[in-house]
């Protein structure tokens, strides 16, 4: 029998090395129809899934509770395996530098624990070339094996999107690829066990890591371009969302939306792609200028909101603000790389300390990375200013009169900023309002 014959039949397992919002989904999924092994290195993590508690909201307690996956952080129970995936973070250096260091580590982990006839492979965003020039050498080192020989290893991008429960794991083509014919059928065979959708056998390795970093460089140059179009509109006092609602009608104008670009890969996947073209001599141009128009989004939100209280007769300094979502994008508890902070942290260098409201966030995570502890719906109370940063569904609900009850009654105009656009801006074309959105 072959591995994936091995596997179907039970005799040999599959490990996931990572079990965060993209590595936990996967196990589960394998765990449906093979044996699976799910590894982190985080115990904490570890003892909440053994308690049948999700951390990331991504497929909940119910489904967390009744999962075979064999929870572990005991790193030598990677010995058990034969097929492993690896899904830990790729994120960037505060110099905007690739930082390996997560997948650096999983090599190291994984390689220490790797037998003979093993496949290798990884799902994290990085730039064509660090599966096979960094990652394999690592495995090597660490296993005293010989790629090619003693095990395998091919690569499958990760296209899971956090919070998003129509585009899962199941229902999204993975693209697929291996470092020869073997292997890619091998891991292409692997995941039809699970997608739905179908698999697309990439070429190469090489192919299959830059169709990945190259998705999410796309979404962000555009939605650069609404950012850009937001902030000329602005200036000429056009409402942006009614100029893209016009647009739109068109059969193919893309339906891109302005807004803040967080998280683990829109804004942070060129980066990736621009630091390989730096090393080999070439500076981008596109993708470099809509990463400066994103990455200042949070600065140009908070400079608005000054502009606007000094409109409405209010003392910046001290100025009492809330903003009301703090997570990386709705519905989501994630906070890592949120681009809110920058609004927060451009308010304080106004003198303005802003109360923070998130429901769905994690809070020990905002308390750990950020300082911040969150208010309660209850604090949001005789504002002078209030930001709705995220889509949260829990934001969704409120209507005028709830959003007027927040502000100082006191206050001629009461300054609302509307970030995603989600209410109705007729409602508060108002003489007591002034309402901005991107």
């Amino acid at each position: 029998m072959n591995l994936y014959e091995k596997l179907v039949s039970g005799e040999e397992k599959l490990s996931l090395v990572g079990l965060g919002y993209v590595g936990m989904p996967i196990a589960v999924a394998f765990a449906r129809k093979i044996k699976v092994v799910g590894f982190d290195l985080n115990e904490k993590k570890i003892e909440l899934y053994k308690s049948g508690i999700d951390p990331t909201n991504e497929v909940g307690n119910d489904v967390i509770k009744n999962t075979k996956v064999d929870f572990t952080a005991d790193p030598s129970k990677l010995k058990e395996a034969k097929f492993h995936i690896v899904a830990v973070p790729t994120p960037v250096n505060d110099d905007h530098t690739p930082d390996l260091t997560p997948v650096e580590g999983a090599s190291r982990i994984l390689g220490q624990n790797l037998t003979k006839g093993s496949v290798v492979v990884f799902e994290s965003t990085v730039y064509p070339g660090v599966t096979e020039d960094i990652c394999v050498p690592i495995l090597e080192k660490e296993s005293g094996l010989k790629c090619g020989v003693d095990f395998k290893i091919g690569y499958s991008p990760e296209r899971i999107n956090p919070g998003d429960k129509v585009h899962r794991l199941e229902t999204i083509t993975k693209i697929v690829s291996g470092m020869d014919e073997e292997t890619l059928d091998t891991v292409a065979k692997v995941y039809e066990l699970v997608v739905e959708a179908g698999v697309y056998r990439a070429d190469s390795i090489k192919v299959a890591e830059a169709a990945k970093v190259i998705e999410n460089s796309q979404r962000d140059i555009n939605i650069a371009f609404m950012n850009e179009l937001s902030i000329i509109f602005n200036k000429m006092g056009i409402d942006t969302k009614s100029v893209l609602e016009a647009a739109g009608t068109k059969w193919n104008f893309l339906k891109f939306q302005p807004g803040l670009v967080g998280g683990h890969c829109i804004g942070v996947d060129p980066y990736y792609l621009t630091y390989k073209a730096e090393e080999l001599g070439y500076h981008s141009q596109i993708i470099l200028s809509g990463r400066r128009i994103n990455d200042d989004m949070g600065k140009y939100v908070a400079e608005s909101m000054v502009k606007n209280l000094i409109k409405a007769d209010i003392p910046v300094k001290g100025a009492k603000v809330a903003i009301l979502g703090f997570t990386f994008k709705e519905n989501c508890p994630d906070t890592r790389n949120t681009k809110v902070i920058d609004i927060y942290k451009e308010l304080g260098e106004y003198g303005i300390t802003p109360i923070v409201v998130d429901p769905a966030a994690d809070a020990d995570e905002a308390k750990r990375l950020y300082g911040i502890t969150f208010d309660t719906m209850d604090a949001v109370k005789n504002m002078d200013a209030v930001i709705v940063a995220v889509a949260h569904k829990e934001f969704l609900s409120l209507d005028k009169e709830k959003i007027s009850a927040f502000f100082d009654p006191n206050h001629s105009k009461k300054v609302f900023l509307d970030i995603k656009g989600l209410f109705d801006r007729k409602e508060y074309l108002t003489e007591d309002y002034i309402y901005w959105r991107l």
